[in-house]
């Protein structure tokens, strides 16, 4: 009798062992809210009348609300994201030159419920000019430059596949007087755009090739050309095939007809070499040949 007690007091505990084992832990989640009212606003740096796409720095102030959101999950359209709890961020994008983006923010609520907003925006982000490049130029600030009619090669060109004036290259003092009078001033502002202005005392050199580019007719000779003012630089990596055994890589375009001391018909000037005092420049003239100058400082 006692043996039959024991063995139905073990079975009724160990059902309520077994009992309690079985039993599922209960949570409780609360209200699972999805993000309302979602808003975004950008800010693009510098932007008026002038520069509608903005300073160049491609700095934007990117802002994302919304009620019962916990964080904010962006695309900034670029190939980039970025998990934001607070939904403001101030973010730069790097690639040179004038593009659209398409910035998505996805609103994160309770359990990941998601509320989605897109933006597109047009940014418009500056080469960024070499240090060395920018100091030697302006000097910081700004600087006149003139040709370094003393230097062999002041003055010269060659075919448009190599990179030295292996068909002509200036002796010494040897041009023309209104080669060796222009003054280049090279300044840049605070986000560290260049700008270029020449005052050609009333003529420039042309190339007979290039005069009709600059509205003239005739031979190689002084033609009353205007310089066009102080001009915005567009900076950039080399599109020729040098290298950097030969050049810096770096080209710049001049607004407007281009000429910076003599003309060619060439808008666009490859940085082959520069120090704090001298500059050698290649261009490709509107007879396709390659046109070489070296400045110095005034």
């Amino acid at each position: 009798m006692i043996t039959k007690i024991k063995l139905l007091l073990f079975m009724f505990f160990a059902t309520g062992i077994l009992f309690i084992a079985c039993k599922k832990t209960e949570y409780k989640l609360g209200d699972l809210k999805s993000p309302s009212g979602l808003t975004l606003t950008t800010a693009i740096a510098g932007v008026d009348a002038a520069n509608p796409n903005g300073n160049g720095s491609g700095t934007v102030v990117i802002t994302a609300t919304a009620s019962s959101a916990i964080t904010y999950n962006i695309d900034f359209g670029d190939g980039k994201t970025q998990v934001v709890p607070s939904g403001a961020i101030t973010y730069k994008y790097t690639n040179p030159g004038t593009y659209d983006y398409t910035i998505t923010v996805n609103a994160v609520g309770t359990a990941g419920i998601i509320s989605t907003i897109s933006k597109k925006i047009k940014v418009f982000v500056a080469f960024e000019i070499p240090a060395n490049i920018l100091q030697s130029l302006t000097n910081g600030s700004s600087q006149v430059w003139m040709t370094d009619k003393n230097a062999p090669g002041h003055f010269g060109v060659g075919p448009n596949d190599q990179f030295s004036p292996i068909w002509y290259a200036a002796p010494p003092n040897t041009r023309e007087p209104c080669a060796y009078d222009d003054e280049i001033t090279f300044s840049k502002d605070a986000n560290n755009n260049v700008f270029m202005a020449v005052n050609n005392k009333g003529e420039n050199f042309s190339i007979g090739a290039a005069t009709g580019f600059y509205g003239f007719s005739g031979g190689d000779g002084c033609y009353a050309i205007n310089t066009g003012g102080n001009k915005k630089l567009a900076f950039m990596d080399a599109t020729s095939t040098s290298t950097s055994a030969n050049s810096t890589r770096i080209q710049f375009t001049v607004p407007g007809n281009g000429i910076i001391n003599f003309g060619t018909g060439g808008t666009t000037y490859e940085i082959l070499s520069i120090t704090s005092t001298t500059v050698s420049l290649r261009n490709i003239g509107a007879d396709g040949n390659a046109w070489y100058q070296k400045l110095k400082i005034k």
